[in-house]
């Protein structure tokens, strides 16, 4: 669940700390950009600072981000980290200053957690968040690194294998209780994600498909784009041999419960429970999204 903050701090007035995780691949080259729009509207002013921490091609990268983000008229700015400081005087985190966006691109999550994680900067982007004034976004990668526990790697294969490597390690730990994965429906990666959720079901697994993004406020998400979003719950399950040590085994887990969610619809991560969304709110969203095109 999203982390909330204990009450007004600061710049925040009080808003709602709100996360967007993206499953890759939204469109940031003009037409309707619905991901990357609904990231602007979120936020409460224009300066948006895009960390190409993750990618190897940062620069690039910076490019397209910086392209798609002026075209949506706000005022991005780039974070890259070389070299890791964590001292308290660390002057990158003037960057911070007015940002009411932050959005990690695409690549390698570790690149981001071993440049990032427990450092003043990481430290002050929560405080930011937790007081409402600065949304936090994540692109792929990005997406994974949000929560608390990100996946690192596991092969995308027809049927999960126990003993096949599912490597976990500490996000950033923006959100709790859930385990993001990205590119979901085009990469195939729904054996891995049952794998994860058979191992901690107490962790919920949200698999997001490319071009799709979930806004998280408190409790609540809702789906943007247009891909679905899978939630995979491992609470109800009554088997899994995933204890057994049979290595090479194929896996087998009953009674796990699965949701799939469109456009619209929300998910409330205590309750464990999907609404779904109502035509007209469909409908009503499309016809806004025309009039910001126009």
């Amino acid at each position: 669940m999203a982390r909330s903050s204990n009450g007004n701090n600061g710049n925040g007035q009080g808003r709602v700390p709100t996360l967007l995780a993206v499953g890759g691949h939204e469109d940031r080259c003009g037409g309707e950009m619905k991901v990357l729009r609904e990231f602007a509207n979120l936020m409460h002013g224009t300066k948006v600072v895009v960390a190409t921490l993750a990618s190897s091609v940062a620069a690039d990268m910076w490019r397209d981000y910086q392209k798609a983000f002026t075209e949506l008229k706000l005022k991005p700015v780039h974070l890259d980290i070389t070299n890791r400081v964590d001292a308290v005087d660390d002057p990158r985190i003037k960057i911070l200053d007015e940002a009411a966006g932050v959005f990690f691109t695409g690549g390698d999550q570790l690149a981001i957690t071993s440049k990032l994680g427990g450092t003043a900067l990481c430290e002050r982007m929560h405080e930011l968040y937790l007081n409402g004034s600065t949304v936090i976004a994540g692109t792929s990668a990005g997406a994974s690194v949000l929560s608390e526990t990100m996946i690192v790697a596991g092969e995308a294969e027809e049927s999960h294998r126990i003993g096949a490597s599912l490597q976990m390690a500490p996000g950033l730990g923006f959100l709790t209780g859930v385990v993001i994965d990205q590119h979901f429906a085009q990469r195939g990666r729904v054996s891995r994600l049952l794998g994860i959720v058979a191992q901690n079901p107490r962790a919920i697994g949200i698999g997001i498909d490319e071009n799709t993004g979930i806004v998280i406020q408190s409790d609540d998400f809702r789906v943007v784009g247009k891909g679905a979003v899978y939630v995979l719950d491992g609470r109800p399950a009554t088997h899994t041999n995933i204890a057994e040590g049979v290595q090479d085994k194929t896996l087998s887990v009953f009674d796990v419960r699965v949701h799939v969610l469109s456009e619209g619809d929300t998910f409330n991560l205590r309750e464990r429970r999907p609404t779904a969304c109502a035509p007209e709110e469909v409908e009503s969203q499309a016809d806004a999204t025309a009039e910001q095109l126009q």
